[in-house]
């Protein structure tokens, strides 16, 4: 990013997505293998899990529920789909650690390259992960409030009258997404300060929602961008590649690679946009990044002399 500090905040959507896609340039070899290392065992696993769920879904549809067969498939698909969340789960955590490092460095001019990014990742990792579980637990709490909405939907309005059921019904849907758009927001940002700012958790989800204040419809137009464009080619591959019986197979393993090719770039711009939007973000409220502080706070993640400054001052320029 070769833009002033006090330059980030007037970028506009365009802007940042430019900003984001030429980052790698500055270090072609290390994203690429941040990208084949963690990013595409990623991305791949997100599309290609439904080859394995589906056939076992076909085979328990066909069995009885009696049918001890059915037991163990249904068991097959559990430990199946508890190791995909693990796998998934790591990879999201290890891939967003290493890039907001590296975009970090970038920043501060800290030498690049893989090896010290994967050697941050370890410390990085901890912090992230403290991040994530406050973020679930908020899900959590978010996702029962929503099945007791419905419920409450259901028992208050006259289901005889579709109209006025099926408005409550949208509305409550409406809601559901604005909010999930939001904690996603909320997620994304809490995530670089976790590994830029020494506060992570709770403190970090705080210092996140006190951020997107005034680039709350920003931070939303991103967000729902992304698991848009998700959403369409978890679709598409459904259709062509899981559920497409009538291509062929040369027809169905061009485009699952093609769609996985497509994911990887929309996982990486992804990752490299809630980087830079953070940067963003500081710019708009005129919280300056002391870039010698942010450089020290980087190195102790190698284990580097990290000056006592360095775990404080973040903020020097703070309005």
């Amino acid at each position: 990013m070769d833009l002033a500090a006090e330059e980030l905040q007037f970028l506009t959507l365009k802007d940042i997505v430019k900003e984001s896609v030429s980052i790698p340039k500055s270090s072609p070899r290390t994203f690429s293998l941040i990208t084949l290392t963690l990013i595409f065992p990623l991305s791949f696993a997100i599309l290609a899990h439904s080859l394995f769920t589906h056939p076992l879904l076909k085979q328990i549809d066909t069995l009885s529920p009696s049918d001890p067969q059915a037991r163990h498939e249904w068991t097959l698909l559990l430990i199946f789909q508890f190791c995909y969340l693990i796998f998934l789960f790591a990879f999201s955590l290890l891939s967003t650690a290493a890039v907001v490092f590296t975009v970090a460095s970038l920043y501060t001019s800290k030498p690049v390259s893989f090896t010290s990014t994967l050697s941050a990742i370890p410390r990085v990792f901890r912090r992230l992960f403290i991040t994530f579980i406050y973020v679930s637990l908020l899900m959590i709490v978010y996702n029962v409030v929503f099945v007791a909405a419905l419920v409450a939907l259901i028992i208050a309005i006259d289901t005889q009258n579709a109209l006025l059921f099926l408005f409550s019904l949208l509305a409550i849907f409406a809601l559901f997404l604005v909010v999930h758009v939001y904690i996603t927001a909320l997620w994304h940002l809490a995530s670089v300060i976790s590994v830029l700012e020494p506060v992570y958790g709770f403190a970090a989800m705080k210092k996140s929602r006190e951020l997107l204040k005034g680039k709350t419809q920003m931070a939303a137009v991103l967000v729902f961008a992304y698991l848009s464009i998700c959403g369409v080619i978890g679709g598409v591959f459904g259709s062509i590649v899981v559920h497409g019986g009538d291509y062929g197979a040369f027809v169905r393993i061009v485009a699952g690679g093609f769609l996985v090719g497509v994911l990887v770039i929309v996982n990486l711009v992804g990752l490299l946009v809630q980087s830079v939007f953070y940067y963003v973000c500081k710019s708009y409220h005129h919280q300056g990044i002391d870039k010698s502080a942010l450089y020290d706070h980087l190195g102790g993640y190698l284990g580097e002399y990290v000056p006592l400054k360095s775990s404080i001052q973040m903020e020097s320029l703070e309005a």
